[in-house]
């Protein structure tokens, strides 16, 4: 299964926002959790002058005193706040294992799967016994219809991956997409940089595939490991970058089955598409067209051994965690160690508790809500997603590069926007799933193939727009184009985000920001491609289009100036889509807090001005540690700039802050009037 590439997630954890309604202009006579207004002035550098490095001026003293924990690779609020999201749901499901619920319960499947995922020595003593009949099942494989078939099937590494969800043409029907896969590194550049740690990356990768084939008891695993390298290679090779995959409307290609199997040849489509229990269908959205044709050559042309050997390690290598502690620890020294820089395994425990919320995040999040989300705080968050999108249709009519007719259909676009707060309405029933607690690798296959099996029996269903993506326990929130919603699940509506004892200022340039970020994908540079029914239409005159194209290449030329690590520079354009909402957010915040004070001036607190306030804020949400290995991989593979750069790669374009902070010609980080990056 894939996740959709039309979801934008935001990465940051949100809260509950009660006292941002207009015309509040004053602190609450509350005591806030954080200081006396909401923020830890004990963590800025006041040595450094704002306009010289506005994120260590807000952070620097923290930066320079907090130390990561050894079994992290990076730490900041949002870690803070998985860190009590964990340990509540560790509650829960620690009561749900001692009850040793009858059969079939909620109780029982919730307990019995974390209590398989700890018994450490029933694991070390079943050693390769619950995988081997898969192992033996690879092994067997004797033609390429065998290795297609198992590419096919649930729990199993593929090239490939099919995915059903709502078509992005027609969003009111599911589709089954097919697109590229397959790689054991974060990215393909990993596979073909000349980067001296790149290569060392991949040499480590191919002791660390040799080791696991050892492990596992495969002979020649000295020559396999190198196949394996070498057919991930000519994968890589071939796959589409990230900045190509973004582009959201070349990733619809549809095509029957009789064209798939004659346009992609070298590969048994019919047996892949029989084992995902899809080959009676005949209608399929490939995502990365040329890709696909080219890996589908790749699988033809790679003997059968090398691809046997690519199954069996990427087996061993996906179930490492319920296996014997050898192929744990292998598992983690590299992609802990080497990748992240991590110093320390995760307790089992955490590893349990994210393991169950996988398998039925939502069985748990039922009951996390009855403890830890009081249903008023629904209504305060609704009231204040109205209130920054009020802001964002301001700012809609002020702009300046849109012609009316474009600026009418943004508008509808914004009208027609939906909101989901807390947790879903209907619930996913899990009562056909089965859990054992003497088989925990038997229950991360049965999960798995559980959820493909529901959404196989939905896809001639109308499209269920109430499903969440997410859990509620999850501390994180996204936008959804094909629905054109923004959704902000329990778990995210709580301190330190937003403090409803703070001052408004602080709450607006913390969460008001993180929803206007959500709110602003809708109109990013591949959100603003879809119209509000949600499809996957072009509803933008030309020559706003090229307006709205020439402003986001200089925030792509912007950041691809950014050097986080010597010689590694941001990828302006992968990260764009959220560049464009991390700026378009700050502005609409901005904008709600100045419209809540009513006309009036803001009161100056702790000696700060209301919009200093929100600037530090915004400046402290991001406040982050990040070891350099794990830093690498963030800059290589993830949409998201690094923490430091969301804030000082957006504040610059703030005309605001320049007074609130008197920037000057001259500091460091000053932007020239006529240079500042404007689009929403």
């Amino acid at each position: 299964m894939r996740i959709h590439p039309a979801i934008r997630l935001i990465g940051l954890s949100l809260l509950p926002l009660s006292l941002l309604a207009e015309g509040h202009d004053s602190a609450p006579s509350g005591r806030p959790e954080i200081g006396t207004i909401g923020l830890d002035l004990t963590a800025s550098d006041p040595s450094v002058k704002p306009g010289d490095n506005f994120f260590r001026y807000a952070n620097g003293h923290w930066i320079d005193t907090f130390q990561i924990p050894d079994d992290r690779s990076n730490y900041g609020v949002f870690t803070r706040l998985s860190d009590l999201s964990e340990k509540r749901v560790r509650g829960i499901i620690e009561d749900a294992a001692a009850m040793h619920a009858a059969n079939g319960t909620p109780e029982q499947r919730i307990g019995d799967y974390y209590a398989a995922f700890l018994d450490e020595g029933t694991i070390e003593a079943a050693g390769l016994h619950p995988i081997q009949a898969d192992l033996d099942r690879i092994a067997a494989a004797n033609s390429p219809k065998d290795i297609a078939s198992l590419f096919g099937l649930p729990g199993y590494m593929s090239t490939f991956g099919a995915g059903i969800g709502p078509d992005l043409k027609d969003p009111n029907r599911y589709s089954i997409s097919i697109g590229q896969g397959g790689l054991g590194l974060p990215d393909r550049d990993y596979y073909s940089s000349d980067d001296p740690k790149l290569k060392e990356i991949r040499a480590r990768y191919q002791a660390y595939v040799r080791q696991m084939l050892e492990l596992g008891g495969v002979s020649g695993a000295a020559d396999k490991s190198r196949e394996v390298l070498d057919f991930e290679t000519a994968v890589a090779k071939v796959s589409w970058s990230k900045e190509q995959q973004r582009e959201i409307e070349t990733q619809y290609n549809p095509r029957s089955k009789a064209e798939l199997i004659a346009y992609a040849t070298g590969f048994d489509w019919q047996a892949f598409l029989d084992s995902s229990e899809i080959g009676s269908r005949d209608h399929f959205v490939l995502n990365e067209l040329s890709a696909i044709r080219e890996i589908a050559a790749v699988i033809g042309s790679t003997p059968l051994d090398a691809l046997k050997a690519y199954l069996t390690f990427h087996f061993l290598d996906s179930h490492a965690p319920l296996l014997p502690k050898r192929f744990d620890e292998a598992h983690f020294a590299f992609f802990g160690q080497t990748l992240q820089g991590q110093p320390k395994q995760r307790e089992r425990w955490k590893r349990a508790v994210a393991a169950v919320d996988g398998a039925m995040g939502e069985q748990v999040g039922q009951v996390y809500v009855q403890k830890y989300f009081p249903p008023e705080s629904k209504a305060k968050m609704e009231a204040l997603v109205a209130n920054l999108m009020k802001a964002l249709s301001k700012r809609f009519d002020a702009l300046e590069w849109m012609t009316p007719e474009t600026k009418a259909k943004a508008q509808d676009k914004l009208a027609h926007f939906t909101t989901k707060i807390g947790y879903p309405d209907k619930w996913k029933d899990y009562s056909t799933l089965v859990v054992r607690r003497d088989d925990p690798v038997g229950n991360e296959l049965r999960a798995e193939l559980w959820e493909w099996h529901r959404e196989l029996a939905r896809i001639d269903e109308p499209v269920d727009r109430a499903e969440w993506g997410m859990t509620p326990q999850t501390i994180n929130a996204y936008y959804n184009p094909q629905n054109n919603e923004v959704v902000f699940p329990a778990a995210i509506l709580q301190p330190p985000f937003f403090d409803p004892n703070a001052d408004p200022a602080v709450n607006y340039g913390g969460i008001g920001a993180v929803i206007g970020h959500e709110i602003t994908h809708g109109f990013d540079d591949q959100g603003r491609k879809y119209a509000p029914d949600g499809s996957l239409h072009d509803w933008w005159t030309a020559e706003d289009a090229k307006a709205f194209t020439a402003r986001a290449q200089r925030l792509v030329d912007e950041f691809s100036a950014f050097e986080p690590l010597p010689g590694l520079k941001i990828r302006g354009s992968m990260t764009l889509g959220e560049n464009i909402a991390d700026l378009g957010g700050l502005n609409i915040a901005h904008d709600a807090y100045r419209l809540s004070l009513g006309g009036n001036d803001a009161p100056v607190i702790e000696g700060l001005t209301g919009d200093q306030r929100f600037f530090l804020s915004f400046a402290q949400i991001w406040r982050a540690k990040v070891r350099d290995e794990s830093l690498r991989q963030q800059v290589m593979s993830n949409p998201h700039s690094p923490a430091v750069y969301r804030v000082n790669g957006q504040v610059p374009n703030i005309d605001a802050w320049y007074s609130a902070f008197d920037v000057k010609p001259g500091d460091k980080m000053y932007v020239a009037p006529g240079d500042r990056v404007r689009i929403w």
